[in-house]
């Protein structure tokens, strides 16, 4: 590659994780400084996507600020977060005009930290935007609500990037930006220039589609701003160390944003609950070196030949010479 890849990691990734069986969570709580900590000490990471707003938990700016400095990092991202209980009814898509104003409110104060930090983009998972029963909601209203909330960002912030991470499901039973192709026709719609995709692995796998196929319809759109990698049994979101159970899928998505000429940062999102968090970022981080080398030694035009025949077993063959030779 003409330039060394950068790696990253949602914030979160250092965090305890709770569930309903562990209320209290699978390790001692941490504070957002002691999670950059906890990043610094990942091997060649370089960048993190941080939570909005942080100063609930007693954090300054300028705190931040020095435990990004010490520990060599950069932000990429800030995350608002639109998905938390005040927005249990929907963010942009709230019948309470009152909460509506206040997704957009924060969202805009998460745009002023991108500024701060140099950020990338403003990153939006407006995951309670949905419904979950049949004749719940307008549907036409429901969607437009959805794209007019984010339109009316980017036309507030022209100077920003907004990304949005698409998800089939959880914790609506069904998102409003639940697929690739969805997300697309948003964006279209909007006709904002400034809004793109981040396009989660793990989420694309769990909706049922191909990550390399979704990756490559976003590149043709000219919206793929982003991507992070995690794993999953794809019949949930289970945040797994990236490459653990779909090692081929994996390395088929990073040879499309190789052949476009993709680049950026490779970001992880994973949620490791047992395992330590910074063995578990150091393993991923590990193998998806070991497929930026697979994709040197890829054998490109014999791989063209087979896909030009539809010949899935030289392809199958060739790609795992590859990887795993």
């Amino acid at each position: 590659m003409t330039a060394k890849q950068r790696y990253g990691a949602g914030i979160w990734h250092f965090a305890t994780y709770v569930d309903r069986y562990a209320t209290d969570g699978y390790g001692p709580s941490r504070t957002l400084l002691e999670m950059i900590d906890l990043a610094g000490q990942v091997e060649d990471l370089s960048v993190v996507d941080i939570n909005f707003p942080f100063v609930g938990q007693g954090v300054s700016l300028s705190a931040i600020d020095q435990a990004l400095d010490r520990n060599g990092l950069k932000v990429i991202g800030i995350t608002p977060e639109i998905y938390t209980r005040q927005f249990s009814k929907g963010a942009f898509t709230n019948p309470d005009p009152g909460v509506r104003r206040l997704a957009n409110q924060m969202c805009n104060e998460a745009a002023k930290m991108v500024r701060h930090f140099g950020a990338d983009y403003v990153k939006l998972w407006p995951g309670q935007d949905g419904w979950d029963y049949p004749f719940q909601v307008d549907h036409k209203a429901l969607w437009t609500a959805s794209v007019e909330g984010v339109a009316e960002l980017a036309a507030q912030n022209p100077d920003l990037k907004f990304v949005i991470e698409y998800k089939p499901r959880e914790p609506r039973v069904h998102m409003s930006y639940d697929s690739v192709a969805r997300t697309l026709l948003a964006i279209e719609r909007m006709g904002a220039p400034n809004v793109g995709i981040l396009l989660d692995f793990g989420h694309s796998l769990y909706g049922g589609e191909s990550p390399a196929d979704a990756a490559q319809l976003a590149i043709d759109h000219g919206r793929l701003f982003g991507m992070d990698v995690n794993d999953n049994m794809r019949g949930w979101d289970d945040d797994l160390i990236a490459g653990s159970v779909h090692p081929i899928e994996l390395f088929e998505f990073f040879w499309t944003l190789r052949k476009n000429g993709w680049e950026g940062v490779w970001q992880l999102d994973q949620f490791p609950f047992r395992e330590d968090s910074v063995a578990a970022a150091n393993s991923a981080i590990r193998f998806l070196k070991r497929i930026e080398t697979a994709l040197d030694r890829l054998d490109i035009e014999g791989l063209k030949a087979a896909q030009a025949r539809q010949d899935a077993v030289a392809a199958l063959d060739i790609a795992r010479s590859a990887l795993f030779g």
